[in-house]
Formats: C-alpha cells, sequence, structure tokens
C-alpha cells in the first residue's frame, strides 16, 4: 500500500505465497522485489534463490521482524541485496528499493550490532569489490568506535575533534567502503577485519 503512494515507484505486482511471486517475476519482470522472508509453501528464502538462479541481477529485499536475525542472513546469503524490518518507514522502504535498484546493498537503519556481527561472520559478503578502500588510520579508528556504538558526540571527545569533522568521517566511509548506513560500515569492518567483536 505504502509503494503505491509515490510516483517514483510502480507497484506492477503483489504475490501471496513464494509460488505465485515467482510467477509473478516471470509474468511483470519487475525491476526490484520486496518479498516476505516468511510465507505458505516455498518461503522467501527459497523463493530468492530461485530468482537469483533465473535473474541473477534482479535485486531482492527481504522483509522481516525484530526476532529472525538468523532469518535475515539466511535471506541476505540467498542472493537479496538489502533487508527491512516490517515496521520500517515508507521513506526507508523508498530509500532501499532505489538503492538496490541502483546496485548498492540496503541493511535496514535499525539493524542491531548482534545483527550486524552474525551478518559479517556469515559467507554474504556485498563488499567483495570494495575490498581494497583506502582507509587511513584515522578513519580505522573511527570504524572501531562506531562498532562499539559510540555516538559522533562521543567520538569527537575522544578524539579532540569537532563533531562535524567525525560526521564528514563517516559520510566518507560510508562512500569509500558502499554502504548506506552505520549497519553497512559495521558489516564491512567485521568482514575486512577492521573490528573484531
Amino acid at each position: 500500500v505504502m509503494l503505491k503512494k509515490n510516483p517514483g515507484i510502480e507497484l506492477v505486482a503483489e504475490a501471496s505465497d513464494g509460488e505465485n511471486l515467482l510467477g509473478m517475476v516471470a509474468l511483470y519482470k519487475p525491476d526490484v522485489v520486496i518479498t516476505d522472508i516468511r510465507m505458505p509453501g516455498l518461503d522467501g528464502i527459497a523463493a530468492t534463490r530461485a530468482l537469483q538462479r533465473e535473474i541473477p541481477d534482479l535485486p531482492v529485499i527481504g522483509l522481516s521482524t525484530y526476532d529472525e536475525e538468523q532469518v535475515i542472513v539466511d535471506m541476505l546469503e540467498a542472493g537479496a541485496r538489502g533487508y527491512l524490518l516490517k515496521n520500517a518507514s515508507k521513506e526507508e522502504i523508498f530509500t532501499a528499493v532505489e538503492a538496490v535498484y541502483r546496485g548498492e546493498i540496503y541493511f535496514c537503519s535499525s539493524t542491531s550490532p548482534r545483527l550486524a556481527e552474525l551478518i559479517a561472520k556469515s559467507t554474504y559478503n556485498p563488499f567483495r569489490r570494495r575490498l581494497t578502500a583506502d582507509i587511513n588510520d584515522r578513519e580505522r579508528e573511527i570504524i572501531r568506535l562506531i562498532c562499539q556504538e559510540f555516538s559522533s558526540k562521543e567520538i569527537a571527545l575522544q578524539l579532540h575533534n569537532s563533531v562535524r569533522t567525525v560526521e564528514s568521517y563517516r559520510d566518507r566511509l560510508l562512500d569509500k567502503v558502499g554502504a548506506r548506513n552505520v549497519a553497512g560500515l559495521v558489516v564491512y569492518a567485521i568482514k575486512n577485519g577492521i573490528y573484531k567483536p
């Protein structure tokens, strides 16, 4: 329903289960698929695997609830380009759709540190193409503090910088590693040995 309210996004079809989803995708050839991870019959994980075999470039976003951390990891390993919690705002849904459509990944902005760690320890690695991002010592220090859940203000106090400087570093880091938000940055840091939880 929310997607219908964005003039930049056209909702072409809705599916009631995984089998139905595969049929709708074959028929309508959408640019992006948003699927519930838990569905009757063929679930979102199996449907995503099937879609990735048939159409590897089709961006899929998984929808989940807070208490399904391992299921979210399984969804990403199946080939999803991102996930959202079911209570995500319409703005975040639009942002996620636009991000995956452009070939980026999208982690829900309210990703817990524990989930970021689970994603990082899984076989899922959306950052393979960016393993050699040129990150200097100060940026590494800031990433580690972000991973430890320090706020920009706390990091600024620790490093004797202004909050604006820290936020500028954070924005540059997001751009360098190709992450959309702090959750993506945490996954990148753990995957690439910058931070060890």
